[in-house]
């Protein structure tokens, strides 16, 4: 380690003087730098090529275990202790920030509808189970609101829409595309909280055109809507705390990269035995 040390050094003092800092002989480095690389160090090099480029493609948001099971799905057998050994000793760090805050607007007098979805976040197959729920985003030109809608099965972001306001047209815009994508049989269960926009009048007409079952959280209980909101974390850790955002459509054209490109056709999921959505749904069909 005193030689890798003294190899990388390249401040004011001499070699030779480096190497009695550190009670080496100047002989014995070079002797050091003659010798052949091992084999494990020559293993290692080769999994931090594949550890950067995994880091930078997942846009800096894998840890210790989607990094292994990436590079297991690459072919390279490796374990998790020496993936992290190799990103701590490398400096690769995920990127996270701030903690996720859950707003929503119950005070209405639209009809609640009972929670049906019970905290069961598992789908026997696609279209059986939907989420949907509203986050906001800060810009230099106000605030942008982006509405989604997930399918449990394979936690597919099937359905989405930005705007500078939180209307009920903003969550049934989302809804729209997602019917138009899917195309779901009547009796898909269709979760959300019991914000204004859910209950509007608009919303529960197209839930009924399309034969939705209707689920609502439990006043007050972010637990109820769990999947949903940990893409909205994981959206703004991975994207969106990241950068100073100037104008609304900045950040649209940016969550649609985000969606289109990495999170359902790329970013593994534990809860998919590490598939990307897209992936778990092609293997399902």
């Amino acid at each position: 380690m005193r030689f890798a040390f003294i190899a990388r050094y390249h401040g004011p003092l001499s070699r030779e003087r480096v190497c009695r800092l550190f009670g080496v002989s100047d002989r014995g480095f070079r002797a050091w730098r003659r010798r052949p690389v091992c084999a494990r160090k020559r293993q290692d090099d080769i999994l931090m090529v594949h550890i950067r480029a995994i880091h930078a493609q997942s846009r800096q948001s894998y840890g210790r275990p989607r990094m292994t099971e990436e590079l297991r799905a690459a072919g390279l057998s490796v374990g998790h202790r020496r993936v992290g050994r190799l990103m701590r000793a490398y400096d690769i760090r995920v990127v996270r920030t701030r903690r996720f805050k859950v707003t929503t607007n119950s005070s209405h007098k639209h009809s609640i509808e009972p929670n049906l979805l019970g905290q069961d976040f598992s789908a026997p197959a696609l279209n059986r189970k939907w989420t949907a729920d509203i986050t906001y985003i800060w810009t230099r030109e106000g605030w942008v609101y982006l509405a989604v809608v997930l399918d449990l099965f394979s936690r597919r972001v099937i359905g989405w829409n930005l705007g500078s306001r939180m209307t009920a047209d903003l969550a049934t815009t989302a809804l729209q595309r997602a019917i138009a994508l899917r195309q779901p049989p009547p009796g898909c269960v269709h979760h959300a909280d019991r914000g204004s926009q859910y209950c509007s009048e608009d919303y529960r007409k197209l839930l009924s055109t399309h034969g939705f079952i209707v689920s609502m959280s439990r006043k007050g209980n972010c637990w109820d809507n769990a999947v949903t909101e940990s893409f909205f974390k994981t959206v703004k850790a991975e994207l969106l705390w990241r950068h100073a955002w100037m104008t609304r459509q900045e950040v649209e054209q940016a969550i649609t990269s985000y969606i289109n490109d990495f999170y359902n056709p790329q970013r593994l999921h534990s809860a998919l035995q590490w598939k990307s959505p897209l992936d778990y749904e092609r293997n399902a069909a």
